[in-house]
């Protein structure tokens, strides 16, 4: 079960996810996407960083579970994969077109980057970006399917003390 995103940020929220990333965060405008037990899946991260340059993706994945499982897809040739799939399917390749207009649309700038910051129609970055943005924009067929293939948002989550 997903909980909508909270506005403003408050501090237990970075310092959740400075724990989930193992360091401070960049400024992020909102939790976009919680798990079932209420922590941070998904940021929104401002166009630009503090220092001015371009944020390459608007939502970052923050659950060290989900980050886990999706890189390990992607050490099987995940990102390969999907490519391919762009290639020889057109419902594919139209759900990733829609994707990366809607991502390029959330930049006040309209810098033609696309799901991950890729600047090209059908690459594919990492298989992250395109989790987040399922969870943090909502209807994304693509990012859903890798949540799926990666077992999911983990169940405990896996920010919780052991008993």
């Amino acid at each position: 079960m997903l909980l909508p995103g909270t506005v403003p940020v408050v501090e237990a929220d970075v310092d959740t996810v400075e724990r989930q990333l193992g360091r401070l965060p960049l400024p992020f405008k909102r939790v976009a996407a919680r798990c079932g037990g209420g922590r941070p899946i998904v940021i929104e991260q401002p166009a630009t960083t503090p220092a001015g340059a371009p944020f390459p993706t608007t939502y970052w994945l923050t659950c060290p579970g989900l980050v886990a499982a999706i890189g390990r897809l992607e050490s099987a040739g995940g990102v390969a994969a999907l490519e391919q799939r762009l290639a020889d399917d057109p419902a594919v390749a139209a759900a990733f077109a829609d994707g990366r207009r809607r991502q390029i649309a959330l930049r006040p700038d309209g810098a033609p980057l696309g799901i991950g910051g890729t600047r090209l129609e059908r690459a594919v970055k990492c298989l992250h970006a395109h989790a987040a943005f399922a969870l943090g924009a909502g209807d994304y067929p693509i990012g859903d399917e890798i949540v799926a293939a990666a077992g999911g948002i983990p169940q405990p989550c896996c920010m919780e003390d052991p008993a």
